[in-house]
């Protein structure tokens, strides 16, 4: 698998710091995962943020200590995860929906396409699983904020690029586009994006609270 659209350092520096939305964090980890290039830097960024973490002092109030042995010591162990077979998610995706495809719940969206949204525990941002036939296009739309598509299975071109598996799209409001997946296998995607879509024309528009997209 040879992957060709990686992650921005800007945002591995936020995952590395704990500052990016969940949606997102779910999309870069399962990225990571895949991806050595990605992994690497992002080792380096931890390794950085490590290393600023050990110069600096910071004042802990009496008792604390004691308070956090306290707490360690009535934690239950958590439940042994199930156990991953290989499958079209990658492992982190698999922990996060508690298995492979035959564990999505899946919805229709239109024209053979479907989605199934993801759990969030914040609402800064929202996650999917998409399931595009070969050769069906996404209605044409800009955003409102951030997506990051991550593609799972099969490919999908947006203007002269392809996108397959492994690679990952960034848009965001500069972004007008018109994803095809490509001929073959249906093209699975993890996409997570900030506010709804803007589609520029009517009938995406109309059904677009019902499809919470």
């Amino acid at each position: 698998m040879t992957i060709r659209h990686h992650l921005s350092d800007p945002l591995l520096m936020a995952y590395a710091a704990g500052t990016i939305p969940e949606a997102f964090g779910l999309v870069i980890a399962t990225h990571v995962s895949m991806c050595d290039d990605c992994r690497a830097r992002l080792a380096a960024f931890e390794a950085v943020g490590g290393a600023v973490l050990e110069t600096s002092q910071v004042e802990m109030s009496a008792g604390s200590l004691d308070a956090c042995f306290d707490r360690i010591s009535t934690m239950t162990p958590p439940a042994p995860p199930p156990a991953r077979k290989a499958g079209v998610l990658p492992a982190p995706l698999q922990d996060y929906v508690g298995g492979d495809l035959e564990r999505v719940r899946w919805r229709p969206l239109g024209f053979g396409a479907k989605q199934a949204i993801l759990p969030c525990t914040d609402s800064a941002a929202s996650v999917r699983l998409l399931a595009i036939p070969g050769g069906v296009a996404m209605p044409d739309h800009t955003h409102r904020g951030l997506e990051l598509t991550l593609v799972l299975q099969g490919a999908f071109t947006d203007d002269d690029d392809r996108f397959e598996r492994g690679d990952v799209e960034i848009a965001d409001a500069e972004v007008d586009h018109t994803p095809v997946a490509a001929p073959g296998v249906t093209c699975i995607c993890l996409a997570a994006t900030q506010g709804r879509l803007k589609f520029s024309s009517l009938i995406p528009r109309l059904a677009q609270p019902f499809l919470r997209i």
